[in-house]
């Protein structure tokens, strides 16, 4: 990841506007990071991720036709081979 004194990327805010639309600039201060500068399109999806790691839950939280749903569950058998790889441990 690319680095950016925080005087240098206001001095030229284009250039890393530019490159912040291929990979994230970590904007530093005295040395260290102090914040990121990315493109929205990142940024947007980092928000998208965020939202969804608040479903989360824990398992023993589970309604009880929910688990029984997991335990009936099978998998489709063109995994099959998958078990090869399990077995094999």
């Amino acid at each position: 990841m690319r680095e950016a004194p925080s005087t240098g990327l206001a001095k030229n805010f284009g250039q890393y506007r530019e490159i912040a639309q291929r990979e994230p600039i970590a904007v530093t201060s005295h040395g260290r990071a102090a914040g990121y500068f990315m493109s929205a399109v990142e940024f947007e999806e980092l928000q998208r991720y965020k939202a969804l790691a608040g479903h989360s839950f824990a398992t023993a939280d589970l309604p009880s036709e929910k688990v029984e749903a997991i335990a009936a569950g099978r998998m489709s058998s063109e995994h099959d081979h998958l078990d090869a790889l399990l077995e094999a441990e």
